[in-house]
């Protein structure tokens, strides 16, 4: 059976990624911080399934948690897709929260996803077939969360995954990597990381088994950037083509008074706020 290598796969999309393969007849690694979790899920799957499931607990924003997936990849049966979904946000503006939660950000959304992507590839290349998923965001495209750095994080993961995808060290060599840029999913990190959605409209909301049949479909067509839903195709045009001052003046602030995520935070707070990472 092929493998599959998960990362962040208790909930949301990587949990909708873990389902899928494993209905489609993989065998996988899932790799998240709660080993509670993983069991839990690893029981469904090989229950439902049948298929083989390894669970590797390891905090990806740490170093130590990377080099445990990386010994996993050097050590064990090749990995054929690697699904790098585990990511934070934080929910206040950059200068309220503590710059270790920021570096602590950046360390999940940026460093991991290189670090996997660096372990599992030489295989892949030396075999001549092999897959990447990197999960951004559409509003990776443009100014579209203003006062946070989650979508300069994004931004790197779809420019990564371009670079990556349409160079000569991969192009003709039976390898393909793909950046997913899904809108608004009902997943855990919007709990998490504190944000308010009470007030968006329903139509904005993605689901999460949608956008990961849309993913692998776009994978298996040779496609270097992937985005679910036409509203969000619409969108993320938008942010690649109209004038960034246009894009300015309709963008979300997490810090203007009226900003898309709620009210600006009160006068004099100070830095705040810690990370938390899925993975």
């Amino acid at each position: 059976m092929p493998l599959a290598l998960v990362t962040g796969p208790t909930a949301g999309i990587g949990r909708a990624f873990a389902d899928r393969l494993a209905r489609d007849g993989y065998d996988l690694v899932l790799v998240s911080r709660s080993a509670t979790d993983l069991g839990s899920v690893a029981a469904e799957l090989r229950a439902a399934h049948g298929v083989r499931v390894e669970t590797l607990p390891g905090d990806l924003s740490t170093v130590s948690g990377c080099r445990l997936v990386e010994e996993r990849v050097a050590s064990g049966p090749p990995v054929d897709l690697l699904v790098n979904n585990a990511g934070t946000a934080l929910h206040k503006p950059f200068l309220h929260n503590g710059v270790e939660a920021e570096e602590a950000l950046l360390d999940l959304n940026v460093r991991a996803v290189l670090r996997l992507t660096h372990a599992v590839l030489p295989g892949m290349l030396e075999r001549g077939s092999g897959r990447v998923v990197n999960v951004a965001s559409f509003t990776a495209l443009g100014p579209a969360g203003l006062s946070s750095t989650y979508p300069a994080s994004k931004a790197w993961v779809l420019s990564f995954s371009e670079a990556l995808a349409r160079s000569a060290q991969l192009r003709g060599r039976g390898v393909r990597m793909m950046a997913l840029l899904p809108g608004f999913t009902r997943t855990e990190l919007f709990d998490r990381s504190g944000f308010e959605t009470a007030h968006l409209p329903r139509w904005v909301w993605l689901n999460s088994e949608r956008v990961v049949d849309v993913a692998l479909r776009d994978l298996e067509r040779g496609r270097v950037v992937s985005i679910p839903g036409l509203r969000y195709k619409a969108a993320s045009w938008a942010l690649r083509h109209l004038p960034r001052p246009l894009l300015r003046s309709t963008s979300w602030d997490l810090w203007a008074p009226n900003g898309f995520w709620g009210p600006r935070p009160p006068a004099g707070a100070g830095p705040s706020g810690t990370a938390e990472p899925d993975g």
